[in-house]
């Protein structure tokens, strides 16, 4: 298992594992699949603090993970929206928590102090996943999707690095004591 930045050949694969998320109506609100094309200016317009990673399993890309920039504005510069895919040939494998738990890692060399996820409220295994890293629910927008003739909700979920590493910080020094 390795995680690495994104590369322009790796692409192709992430189209796709994006694609394979579509018909299960979890993951995203697209409703057909994207091409190439349609992400080609997402990869390229990415901001050096604002990765783009995949996992490899087997040497195959395998998923990924993107921080996006919430909201566009400059006081937002700490926060950001994160991406997870997971090729449907590889869930259940812990990829997906192996990521999450790099990006946390990484989350104040990058300058982030927040992250954010914003999930369906029927994707369960997402959030349990997030739930497991900390994340809480911090919004819940009613019915603002829909998806095959059903109203879905999604709920914003957050976690506060500085607030999380201050734990960590304490508990290991409570196990010293």
């Amino acid at each position: 298992m390795n995680i690495r930045s994104a590369a322009l050949e790796d692409l192709p694969a992430i189209v796709e594992i994006y694609n394979q998320s579509i018909p299960g109506r979890l993951a995203t609100a697209d409703t057909e699949p994207v091409t190439l094309a349609d992400k080609l200016d997402w990869f390229h317009q990415r901001p050096p603090n604002r990765p783009l990673w995949v996992i490899e399993q087997q040497h195959r890309v395998a998923g990924w993970l993107s921080f996006q920039n919430f909201y566009g504005r400059p006081a937002y510069r700490h926060t950001a929206e994160i991406s997870l895919y997971i090729a449907t040939a590889y869930q259940h494998q812990g990829l997906g928590s192996r990521l999450l738990q790099q990006a946390i890692a990484d989350a104040t060399q990058l300058e982030l102090k927040t992250l954010l996820a914003f999930i369906f409220d029927h994707n369960q295994p997402s959030l349990k996943l997030f739930a497991n890293f900390g994340f809480v629910t911090w919004g819940n927008l009613p019915d603002v999707a829909e998806l095959d003739c059903v109203a879905r909700s999604l709920k914003i979920l957050g976690l506060k690095i500085i607030q999380r590493q201050f734990d960590e910080n304490l508990e290991k020094v409570k196990a010293e004591i």
